[in-house]
């Protein structure tokens, strides 16, 4: 191991030395992220860019089969699911050791989620744990033997499996968990394909091989993540030499990547949705009619096109089309039609009260949001609407729009980026996710009939029937319109053209197990 450790971090050293043309080390992988991660706990973290690299630290129980959001063994090597649909018994996998030698059992998995879920367990106070909620129907966690546990939930709850597969349900170490207590974050130690090496604030996370990985040692000697926050740095780094992988390249470069021999351009549609929250609580959007004019308002078409230059398509409603087993085929989006956006604010009694608009600078997700804020205001001042634009850091940004709108602001732009066709409508859109409540419905929606739907949905264990309603709740919520549907992004990454086995998955991680780089 220290001898790994020291040749990943002599590779390190020689990518970041002075060079005239700078050149990634051999058989490490550097990857251009867009922002630092906040921590490398999995349960403690909520952003697609810190998942993207715990996933390669860590394995759960389970996992989503390359190039789908369909479950299958990781850790776990078979499960079983009792008659009432309130009880999920895992077979797990035998001789696997965490990174810090400790080893994996039934044990170590019951540590895991009573720590989060159990307010008096010893490590709670290691957390927050922001995405607990995943498991919230889990009422005890029983370690059967060395090799079995057992999960007892308090409903039926259809999206379990997938939950088990998000990061949130990624398996650390107890012993680490004990030993570094609140700083477990920055010490991390999981199963996975690499190991933690090295944190340099604001420069470099590296990862080193794990050559004892239970589902065979990686090619690739060590993983260098490097968070570069400006995208025109990010582009520069990867033109120079700088980087082997670059993620979420904007618009205006992929052309450029495209057109060069010497690199290789993914792109993939995703579970990701980019709308705006309408205050359904005051005025004017406490009115359907207003909500729907500005659905109508604004230009998705030419947002998609000639912002976005193609990287995304017109959402349609509050479902990603990459559901699609639960997506509903039947909705168009919401023409472009300013003449009865008009009419609408009319008969909403709109006459021209200043409507406060929050735009954020960037986030993981969030498709170019100044130039996209920028021309959504101005169709919406076309049609007469006075809107005032607040822009925002993005932990600045959150910080307004998570606790609600109310008093502060008439609508805000926001991305998701689910793992299930439950996530975004039972955390976003029912009555009882609204912020005092705990949840992210920040505009304050309210419909009886959908919250019934979402309830059923997820506690329903055949397939037809939870698509069947999710469908019912797309066509309500897009009638009631409290979001403005904008986009459905296409995920994107660059290589150098040398690496190869780089896929991107329809979950948004980067999962790197398999990626080599020929010399």
């Amino acid at each position: 191991m220290k001898k790994v450790l020291a040749a990943a971090f002599a590779a390190v050293f020689l990518a970041f030395a002075p060079q005239a043309q700078a050149q990634t080390p051999p058989n490490v992988l550097v990857i251009g992220q867009i922002a630092e991660p906040k921590s490398l706990d999995p349960q403690a973290v909520t952003a697609v860019n810190d998942f993207r690299i715990l996933v390669n630290l860590y394995d759960g129980l389970v996992r989503y089969k390359d190039g789908t959001l369909e479950v299958e063994p990781s850790l776990a090597e078979s499960w079983t699911i009792s008659d009432d649909g309130k009880s999920y018994t895992f077979k797990l996998r035998e001789g696997v050791t965490f990174h810090d030698g400790s080893p994996f059992n039934a044990e170590a998995v019951k540590f895991n989620f009573d720590r989060m879920l159990k307010e008096d367990h010893p490590y709670h106070d290691t957390g927050p744990f922001p995405l607990s909620f995943f498991f919230s129907t889990v009422e005890e966690v029983v370690a059967d033997d060395e090799t079995t546990v057992t999960f007892k939930l308090s409903a039926p709850y259809a999206p379990f499996l997938s939950n088990l597969a998000y990061p949130t349900g990624l398996i650390v170490s107890p012993e680490a968990v004990k030993q570094h207590g609140k700083d477990f974050g920055r010490n991390p130690s999981g199963t996975g394909a690499y190991k933690f090496g090295e944190w340099d604030a604001n420069a470099k996370m590296v990862a080193v091989r794990n050559e004892d990985y239970w589902d065979g040692a990686p090619d690739l000697e060590a993983l260098i993540f490097r968070p570069i926050t400006d995208a025109n740095t990010r582009i520069a780094e990867m033109l120079s030499g700088g980087l082997d992988v670059m993620v979420e390249v904007p618009p205006d470069s992929l052309q450029q990547f495209k057109s060069d021999e010497s690199f290789t351009v993914l792109e993939q549609a995703g579970p990701h949705v980019w709308f705006l929250i309408l205050n359904a609580k005051e005025a004017p959007f406490n009115n359907k009619a207003a909500r729907q004019a500005a659905n109508y308002a604004i230009n998705k078409k030419a947002l998609v096109e000639n912002i976005l230059q193609g990287t995304a398509e017109v959402a349609a409603g509050p479902t990603p089309p990459a559901f699609a087993w639960a997506y509903n085929e039947g909705l168009e989006p919401y023409p472009y039609d300013p003449e009865k956006a008009k009419e609408l604010l009319k008969e909403a009694g709109y006459n021209g009260e200043e409507i406060t608009f929050y735009v954020t600078e960037g986030g993981s997700g969030m498709l170019d949001p100044v130039a996209m804020g920028t021309a959504i205001q101005a169709d919406l001042q076309a049609v007469g609407m006075n809107v005032k634009i607040e822009t925002y850091e993005w932990n600045t940004f959150l910080g307004k729009v998570n606790p609600g709108l109310e008093g502060k602001a008439a609508m805000a732009e926001m991305a998701w980026m689910t793992n299930d066709p439950d996530t975004l409508p039972f955390l976003a859109l029912r009555t009882e996710a609204m912020p005092d409540k705990g949840g992210f419905n920040s505009g304050y929606y309210s419909n009886a009939k959908v919250d019934e739907l979402l309830e059923k949905a997820r506690q329903v264990t055949d397939q037809d029937e939870r698509a069947a309603l999710y469908k019912e709740m797309q066509e309500i919520v897009q009638e009631d319109a409290p979001w403005v549907f904008v986009a459905n992004w296409k995920q994107n990454a660059v290589t150098k053209a040398s690496v190869e086995g780089f896929k991107l998955q329809p979950s948004f991680f980067l999962m790197l197990q398999d990626v080599k780089k020929p010399q």
